[in-house]
């Protein structure tokens, strides 16, 4: 059923942009039935196409991130990252970014600059050039500041090839590090709340990390950077794409202490909160172990953890064990717990 049918919304709400229930619905209602073709069809952060005897792929993003700057990182920082991760996550390696931005009048000029420099170091740090780009400027009030989008284009190894609908059972699910560090330092920042222990945003670039896991296990079934909706989203595409279930181990989630009781005073879930340092690996089970080693052996990955496995039943389900011994159903939000997280 079409978005009009089941949720009855007739105007865009900010639920629509947090990668849960309401986003998927609005992709599926109004861009995939218009836009439908073979390289859209896989919905994964990135398009491969075959090019010049080659493999290439194109992803785009767009930040609207608030406040600009924040804990450990900034919206310049962030368009870059966040843009090579897309990349690297389908097996690319990033090459070459574009650069867009919407400047509202009366922006401080030292803000521009401060953003175009952190976005120059982030570039530099990930070894990728930004090549061409554009500038528009709208009347006060008419956009929050700056907006920045940003497209990036990759080189993809011959037998690299991974996607959301290649899951098996049996298959083993990895992640790279703490959860929810860059939701939970967002809303620090917007609250201005002074904590015992700081907490910042975990934005990195994760090609290099890639890079590594791809050297050991080519066969590498999916991979993708748990941004908005967090990791219980992504888990919940995956399950979906591959027609399989995913069970997660709740003691083997790595969550900080600071981040965990940030959730339990303010009510969220740290697995539904962003990330843009932290990307879900799933590999077949005789390969887990020597991935694990080369995460673990990256700076971008050396508090990786096994922390499930893909089964056959229920289909399209995520469940947790808990600590108790009970499963809980990881199911997608209908919006987000925080918007404007990216």
């Amino acid at each position: 059923m079409g978005l009009a049918k089941t949720r009855r919304e007739t105007c865009i709400t900010l639920a629509h942009g947090s990668g849960g229930k309401a986003m998927a619905d609005l992709v599926a209602e109004v861009f995939v039935h218009r836009f439908d073709n073979a390289l859209l069809a896989p919905l994964n952060d990135q398009a491969v196409m075959d090019w010049a005897g080659g493999r290439l792929a194109l992803t785009t993003d767009s930040y609207v991130v608030d406040p600009l700057f924040f804990p450990g990182s900034d919206i310049g920082a962030l368009a870059v990252n966040g843009t090579v991760n897309d990349l690297a996550v389908g097996g690319a390696t990033p090459l070459y970014l574009t650069c867009g931005f919407i400047l509202e009048e009366g922006l401080p000029m030292d803000t521009l600059r401060r953003v175009v420099e952190s976005m120059a170091q982030a570039a530099a740090a990930a070894g990728v050039q930004i090549v061409t780009g554009d500038t528009k400027v709208v009347p006060r009030g008419s956009a929050d500041k700056l907006f920045i989008n940003t497209a990036g284009v990759g080189r993809v190894p011959e037998g690299i090839a991974p996607s959301a609908d290649r899951l098996r059972p049996g298959d083993v699910v990895l992640v790279n590090g703490f959860l929810g560090d860059h939701g939970a330092a967002i809303t620090v920042a917007r609250a201005d709340l002074a904590l015992e222990s700081p907490i910042e945003s975990d934005c990195q670039p994760l090609n290099g990390l890639v890079s590594e896991i791809l050297k050991v296990c080519p066969q590498v079934r999916a991979m993708r950077d748990a941004t908005r909706g967090g990791l219980a989203t992504v888990m919940n595409e995956f399950a979906l794409s591959s027609q399989v279930g995913i069970r997660l181990q709740e003691n083997a989630l790595p969550v900080r202490p600071a981040v965990q009781g940030l959730c339990e005073l303010l009510g969220l879930d740290p697995l539904y909160l962003a990330n843009e340092g932290k990307l879900v690996v799933v590999v077949p089970p005789d390969q887990a172990e020597a991935v694990l080693a080369a995460m673990c052996a990256h700076p971008a990955g050396t508090d990786s953890h096994i922390i499930g496995e893909v089964v056959a039943d229920p289909v399209g389900f995520v469940l947790l064990k808990t600590a108790f011994g009970s499963d809980r159903i990881l199911d997608r939000l209908v919006g987000d717990q925080l918007p404007r997280i990216c």
